[in-house]
């Protein structure tokens, strides 16, 4: 049986620390969150270990990206959902509206304006990591996402492809941050358990 995996520190609903532990480290301690999930959960004997998917949304969809690439062995397949690739081409997306937003952002993930943020955001920006990446990949989109712009899912897409990599892409163009119309959704999920059976049987 195959089983998907994550949560980690700057995640909601766990307290302050929890949330507060995640910042400055996206992509980096975050990260080891979730792999040191996936092993107390191998550990455990709770799952096939040559089974195993990472998916997420949002932040989520960039932890699948990075899981991908951090511990290529452990995933045997992944599904990256309207998530970040590109912490520079993010940052630099935000509406001028949300203004706010991005401060939160900057404080929370990396200040780009910074060398020294903008070195560890380059070092964890999947885009620029993009042939770590070798197990099967499922990219979904927004078209008119307002928060991770589809840029983010394209430049994954199309690097990969550019290296004759076959990765299954489905964009919708009358959704925005997460698919919020029914007929989409089912569609999505459909596509979702096809890509996972493939893998992980």
């Amino acid at each position: 049986m195959g089983h998907i995996a994550g949560q980690f520190c700057i995640s909601g609903g766990y307290g302050k620390a929890f949330l507060r532990a995640g910042f400055k480290q996206v992509g980096r301690a975050c990260m080891d969150d979730v792999e040191d999930g996936v092993r107390y959960a191998i550990d455990q004997g709770w799952i096939d270990q040559d089974k195993i998917a990472i998916y997420g949304g949002s932040h989520g969809g960039y932890a699948t990206l990075m899981g991908l690439i951090k511990t290529p062995k452990l995933y045997a397949c992944g599904v990256d959902y309207v998530g970040v690739s590109n912490i520079f081409t993010f940052m630099k997306s935000i509406p001028e509206y949300w203004k706010p937003y991005l401060t939160m952002l900057k404080e929370i993930w990396y200040d780009t304006d910074q060398p020294e943020e903008a070195a560890i955001a380059r070092e964890v920006s999947p885009a620029y990591q993009i042939d770590k990446i070798k197990a099967p990949l499922f990219v979904v989109q927004g078209a008119n996402d307002p928060r991770v712009n589809i840029n983010e899912s394209d430049q994954i897409v199309q690097q990969l492809r550019d290296r004759g990599v076959h990765v299954p892409y489905m964009v919708k163009y009358n959704e925005g941050h997460g698919f919020s119309h029914e007929e989409n959704s089912i569609e999505f999920y459909k596509a979702m358990m096809g890509f996972l059976s493939q893998y992980l049987n």
